[in-house]
């Protein structure tokens, strides 16, 4: 983990934010800048400084993680601590990550450096990290990698031990059970199994309802190696499947094909989303694909770049994210096909190798 590269990176983007320095608090952009993977703590960095604000838990594991950083221990409320964080560092801004702080936690902070001198302005800051991480680094690729590897080995397991009768809640557990023993780390998002018209929910939980002979199944899974996701969506039918099955998953499987051949470098997540909106529209149950195409994939399940309708990101190469069409019909249930790619050589590799034929 190149730890000041990234830092790098990030104070080359200070100028266009008019920024000072940043305080970082959420949890995925400290552990990418830092190392540190402790619940609490705050970054502060300046063009020259690098601080990690943590409590008396996490001093150590503070100085073994994050050895570039200074580390400043946390004492009591913020407003005996804060102002001793930033005293010395005679800033007149300072700009925080406004998606992540909580109002309340804002009126907090304002009210503390109002009474300072001299004043410190606070500044919010959206989209600052977040950029940087859509680029993987070869280590991050090789953990998403790993996890994946878990994730189609995990569906290969499922798929030859789930049986009608089952409950989605038995399936659930089963992957998730064979996944830790794999070595994923704590999955990073909830499980989806459902069956029958619980798939027509995209983001069905698993219940206790008992899967029956001839209906879809939805799997979605991912495991988490090194702190990165892995993301895996397949579509299996127990039984028979009858005539309605086979036409919609020749569909959505026929879309992320067509969609996979033609994604290039430079390409928009919108303009993506809209081939396979398009497939979708023509085969008629463009009303019934209500989701975007997908998502970019790393120390969070859900990051850049966005692939969905009006989505401006664009794909570079180094990017990992998700195609993962689908097809929902009320009273009937779904189809949904997802497999994670990265962008290498102006195309798209598959790294999913889960079977989906």
């Amino acid at each position: 983990m190149k730890i000041s590269n990234r830092l790098q990176k990030l104070r080359q983007r200070f100028d266009e934010k008019r920024l000072e320095a940043i305080l970082i608090s959420q949890p995925e952009n400290r552990y990418y800048l830092s190392g540190f993977d402790g619940s609490a703590g705050y970054l502060l960095i300046t063009p020259q400084d690098t601080i990690l604000a943590t409590d008396f838990r996490y001093l150590e594991q503070a100085k073994t993680q994050a050895p570039d950083y200074k580390v400043f221990q946390i004492i009591g409320d913020i407003e005996n601590w804060f102002p001793k964080l930033v005293a010395e560092l005679n800033l007149k801004n300072l700009g925080f990550e406004a998606e992540h702080m909580t109002f309340a936690w804002y009126r907090q902070l304002t009210g503390i450096l109002s009474k300072m001198q001299p004043k410190l302005r606070l500044v919010p800051v959206d989209g600052l990290v977040e950029p940087l991480r859509a680029v993987k680094e070869p280590e991050e690729i090789e953990f998403i990698t790993k996890a994946a590897e878990i994730s189609d080995s995990a569906f290969s397991y499922i798929e030859d031990r789930l049986q009608v009768g089952m409950t989605e809640r038995d399936v659930a557990w089963e992957i998730e059970k064979f996944m830790r023993e794999q070595g994923s780390q704590a999955v990073p998002f909830d499980i989806i199994v459902a069956s029958g018209r619980n798939v027509a929910l995209p983001h069905a939980k698993p219940s206790q309802r008992a899967i029956g002979s001839g209906e879809p199944v939805v799997i979605d899974i991912g495991a988490r190696c090194g702190g990165y996701s892995s993301d895996l969506s397949r579509t299996i039918c127990p039984g028979s499947p009858d005539a309605t099955f086979n036409k919609i998953y020749d569909i959505v499987l026929g879309t992320q094909l067509a969609v996979m051949a033609m994604i290039k470098e430079g390409m928009s997540g919108g303009e993506v989303d809209q081939l396979a909106r398009t497939v979708i529209e023509e085969a008629g149950y463009g009303k019934a694909f209500g989701h975007g195409l997908g998502h970019g994939i790393g120390l969070a399940p859900h990051e850049l770049p966005h692939l969905g309708p009006n989505s401006s990101d664009q794909l570079t190469n180094g990017m990992v994210f998700t195609i993962e069409p689908g097809i929902y019909l009320t009273d009937w249930g779904g189809v949904r096909i997802e497999d994670l790619v990265i962008m290498e050589d102006d195309k798209i590799r598959i790294m999913s190798k889960a079977r989906k034929d």
